[in-house]
């Protein structure tokens, strides 16, 4: 079984470029199965309610391992989400909770990004295009590749762990990881120079 495995291609402080440059890469491949996928961290109470209010199918989650270990019976229903109309508005009951995520999965192409893209704000978030095909490049030793083929916009963080903020976005390819032939930053930096760019980072798995 094969993973894959993103390189970062680009990074801004404008969102906009950012999801521009996104795109094109989408645009490289194949993208006649492709889906949009969005998830968004929202600390304070007034942030949940207007991404609640603004994203009404999007739902929402709590990442707190410890607080499933406190309470596994998970009362509240965020262990495994809770869809946006079924979220209680209650500023009390939602400050107990924060920070709370926000998801829509497997979305239309281009259903959400730019939406998306102008509500995240200073917020820690992704989109991601997954079901993409890269093309075959027999002449580079590249070949078709489904499985793996990914593009993601990170807002306002570096890593895909989502552990450090960051002041800027940044675009990753995801290719099919490599184990000894370093193909996969081979595949990765002809994904990039498609579109004008250049691999400018360690691999994040």
């Amino acid at each position: 079984m094969s993973n894959h495995i993103g390189y970062p291609v680009f990074r801004t402080t404008d969102p906009v470029l950012a999801l521009r440059v996104a795109r094109q890469l989408v645009a490289v491949g194949d993208a006649r199965y492709a889906q949009v996928s969005v998830d968004v961290e929202l600390r304070t109470v007034p942030e949940v309610l207007r991404i609640r209010e603004a994203l009404p199918d999007a739902w929402f989650r709590k990442e707190d391992v410890a607080d499933w270990t406190r309470d596994p019976s998970d009362p509240t229903g965020l262990h495994v989400g809770v869809h946006a109309p079924g979220l209680s508005s209650d500023p009390g009951f939602l400050s107990s909770h924060l920070p709370l995520w926000a998801s829509m999965l497997d979305q239309p192409l281009g259903s959400i990004e730019e939406e998306f893209a102008a509500l995240v704000g200073p917020n820690i978030g992704e989109i991601w295009w997954s079901s993409l095909e890269w093309p075959d490049v027999p002449d580079r030793e590249i070949y078709r590749e489904a499985n793996n083929a990914r593009v993601a916009l990170l807002f306002n963080s570096r890593s895909l762990e989502f552990g450090d903020r960051a002041g800027d976005h940044t675009v990753l390819v995801h290719v099919r990881r490599a184990h000894r032939d370093g193909s996969d930053l081979r595949h990765a930096s002809w994904l990039a120079e498609r579109i004008g760019q250049a691999v400018i980072g360690p691999p994040q798995e």
